[in-house]
């Protein structure tokens, strides 16, 4: 039975860069408090910094998809409800995690991903060229937070550039909130088949990718394209929205421009403290596999726990005025890439993008400024990763 004192999930926006203001009020009056899910369900949410990394590092509280309650509509009910496809391994817990997970971190390590930095700076450079030849004017989520991200996964994973047009749309189309269940299962299966047939070429001849990197492991056909499906979508939509509403953030902001302008501040901290303070992936779904006793209350076996990553990163426990953007802050801990066995596998390689990216943007255009008014640029509200769909910009 729904409980009718259990309010759902909020997402009404004051600004474009503060969460809801409904999560620091909730935070306040409980971190961990009572919410209704789309289907009736009532669950937790976790609003506080410390509460988000207890329930995000214990294992008894589970990622599996089958078990997992959306906070926001999306599709229907029963396509929530069904066991992760092979290879899904953001939706498994240990040992298929495990497995999956080892595998991966194989290809993703650190030294390759700082080997990859002059191939970005170049990508970066490309674009940028681009943008100056063409003359003043540029939306940059099209003409620039999304070509260098999409076209560094593609490069990382062996996945031709050229049908980027498809798998940008099947991609928007699946984080997409209130869409309907046929455009959701047609956009799901137009990225599987085309990854089904793009791992029979890798398994056929094998490059220096890392998708043909994983053909010489056990995985089957079914659990390698499922993989590359993940790897793509999420390695282009995440950093694309987050060079966007970031340049928008310090856009907004001219005196924390300043400093990066000038090196007044280590580009690294930069971002990490746009991460923090942006959070473009809102939250995360746990689900208790046992009755488990958090913060004075009894989270019952069966109950989903949506983790707001928006309200722990602006905790002031945790970060002194946390709803200003400041980019001398070291914001370490900060949980844009969340926290535990599933922290985002891909976030060195977001960050050297972001660290590239953002000071060769303000370098090459010193003169940078929005064309539109601040109140009109397009929200990604209607999304599960936030961002804006458009940032016209001049020079």
């Amino acid at each position: 039975m729904t409980d009718l004192s259990a309010p759902e999930f909020p997402i009404s926006r004051d600004n474009p860069f503060d969460p809801p203001a409904e999560l620091g009020r909730r935070r306040e009056e409980d971190p961990l408090s009572r919410m209704t899910y789309p289907d009736g369900h009532v669950g937790w949410l976790v609003t506080s910094y410390d509460t988000a990394r207890a329930v995000l590092a214990d294992a008894r509280f589970s990622s599996r998809g089958e078990l997992k309650r959306a906070p926001l509509a999306q599709g229907n009910t029963a396509e929530q409800t069904q066991p992760a496809p092979p290879g899904f391994f953001v939706s498994n817990d240990p040992p298929e995690h495990t497995r999956y997970r080892h595998l991966l971190t194989g290809q993703f390590t650190v030294r390759r991903m700082r080997e990859l930095t002059s191939r970005i700076e170049e990508i970066t450079a490309h674009q940028l060229d681009f943008l100056a030849e063409r003359g003043p004017g540029a939306d940059l989520v099209q003409d620039f937070g999304l070509p260098i991200p999409s076209l560094v996964i593609c490069e990382l994973l062996g996945v031709p550039y050229a049908d980027r047009e498809d798998f940008q749309r099947h991609s928007a189309e699946l984080v997409r909130v209130g869409n309907s269940p046929e455009d959701r299962i047609a956009a799901y299966l137009g990225l599987r088949d085309y990854m089904q047939e793009l791992v029979l070429d890798k398994r056929a001849a094998p490059q220096e990718d890392v998708l043909s990197g994983l053909t010489g492991s056990d995985l089957t056909d079914e659990e390698l394209a499922n993989i590359g499906f993940m790897l793509l979508g999420a390695g282009h939509d995440t950093t694309a929205n987050m060079l966007a509403l970031g340049t928008f953030a310090l856009l907004h902001q001219p005196d924390q421009l300043d400093l990066l302008k000038t090196g007044s501040v280590g580009v690294a901290q930069v971002v990490e403290e746009l991460l923090r303070y942006l959070s473009i992936v809102p939250f995360t779904v746990r689900t208790a596999l046992t009755d488990i006793e958090l913060n004075g209350h009894l989270v019952k076996a069966g109950e989903s726990v949506t983790v707001s990553i928006q309200a722990a990163n602006r905790d002031p426990r945790r970060f002194d005025r946390p709803d200003v953007l400041d980019l001398h802050r070291t914001a370490t801990g900060q949980m844009a890439f969340g926290h535990g066995i599933h922290q985002c596998l891909g976030q060195q390689l977001a960050r050297i993008e972001m660290q590239v990216a953002f000071p060769a943007l303000f370098n090459r255009f010193p003169t940078l400024r929005l064309d539109i008014a601040f109140e009109d640029v397009p929200l990604r509200s209607d999304m599960l990763i936030y961002g804006v769909h458009r940032l016209p910009v001049t020079w």
